[in-house]
């Protein structure tokens, strides 16, 4: 039986997939209308996902953790050398 929190998370997951999908034919378009139609539909796409996680993140179905200051701060330091 899939529940609500279930079903939520199936759509976030799918909609992540086609925001990855989208984002390599904008990237890889060979023309400016290819592009342009695969831009469109990954900004979307990351609206909808966005959509999606707050109506999780509402109802306590997403969490995230806060990141420790140190470890921020030592990629933070990792990428600014290069």
């Amino acid at each position: 039986q899939m529940d609500d929190k279930n079903i939520m998370e199936n759509l976030l997951l799918v909609t992540k997939g086609a925001c990855d999908l989208y984002l390599h034919g904008t990237i890889e378009s060979p023309t400016m209308n290819v592009h342009q139609a695969f831009d469109t539909a990954l900004n979307d796409s990351l609206s909808t996902q966005d959509q999606i996680y707050k109506q999780m993140s509402a109802k306590g179905w997403y969490t995230t953790e806060q990141a420790e200051q140190q470890k921020m701060t030592k990629v933070k330091n990792k990428f600014a050398g290069m």
